[in-house]
């Protein structure tokens, strides 16, 4: 599993804030910032494996929001590929907060997570497995990287 974290930061937000509310929920391997224009970059993070998710994975469980993850998520499936996004103030205070429409709903823009998995179901299970009355029925392994 690969993967690919994407988020613009602008000439009005402090690049150390933006990497906050990513590393928030993502621990990547590598970090690197591209130039777009004068008002803005984009931070471009990438992990492998399940470890890069486990902040993720665990604020889904703290804030009991599995079933609404797991179907945000299954949206965003593509052969292969899962793209998703989160809301980078609500993640700044570490908060896990979903956006079907990244521009209208999260203002300062989203953050955008590319997954790539040869095991896309299991993937899905593993982060946001299907829940009763909250909890979920069953833990799934990691995915193999």
């Amino acid at each position: 599993m690969e993967v690919e974290v994407r988020t613009f930061v602008t000439v009005t937000e402090s690049l150390e804030k933006v990497k906050r509310a990513v590393f928030n929920v993502f621990t990547p391997d590598t970090v690197k910032l591209e130039e777009i224009d004068d008002t803005r970059a984009e931070l471009i993070c990438y992990g492998r494996g399940p470890e890069c998710l486990k902040k993720l994975y665990s604020a889904l469980r703290r804030q009991r929001i599995l079933d609404a993850a797991r179907n945000y998520i299954y949206r965003g499936v593509a052969g292969d590929t899962i793209v998703f996004y989160l809301n980078k103030q609500a993640a700044y205070v570490g908060v896990v907060s979903f956006c079907s429409f990244p521009d209208r709903e999260s203002p300062k823009g989203a953050i955008t997570f590319i997954v790539r998995s040869s095991d896309v179901k299991g993937f899905i299970n593993w982060l946001a497995p299907r829940t009763f009355k909250g909890k979920p029925i069953k833990e799934y392994p990691p995915p193999d990287p």
